[in-house]
């Protein structure tokens, strides 16, 4: 079998984290050739943007691949995205990964949603359609930034 690739999941927590728990599932199934090392951290529990961004940067750097899940609220502005210093989690996930190097994947729920904004400033892979052949062929295939 393939070496597991170390992959941290960009997701919306409140609207896609039922996809998030479908790429464990593949991953624990002997029958699914899905290979990765989640590097997402568990849930945050901290109302302070300090720890949440800190705890968010290791798993980052401790990945070699962002996978990012872009649903209908992708690009929402979160209420403290000036702590955040980004329009939302997920635009300040994929900053960090370009900036840490991370080959970098997403895959649209649907072909109508929109990219993140920070999407633009890197180098990416991008696939419609949350199947497993998809994430495996998008990661495969996700650029170095």
């Amino acid at each position: 079998m393939a070496n597991k690739k170390e992959v941290f999941v960009s997701f919306d927590y409140e609207n896609d984290k039922h996809y998030k728990y479908l790429l464990e599932a593949w991953d624990a199934n002997d029958d699914f050739d899905f290979v990765f090392s989640d590097k997402t951290p568990t849930e945050i529990n901290s109302e302070n943007i300090g720890p949440i961004k800190a705890g968010l940067r290791k798993k980052i750097r401790e990945a070699t691949h962002t996978l990012v899940i872009v649903g209908e609220e992708a690009n929402k502005r979160h209420e403290d995205y000036e702590l955040i210093g980004f329009r939302n989690w997920i635009n300040f996930e994929i900053a960090k990964s370009i900036e840490d190097g991370n080959m970098l994947a997403a895959v649209k729920l649907d072909k109508n949603y929109s990219l993140p904004e920070e999407m633009s400033e890197g180098k990416y892979a991008l696939v419609e359609g949350y199947t497993e052949s998809n994430i495996i062929d998008v990661l495969n295939r996700a650029p170095q930034n």
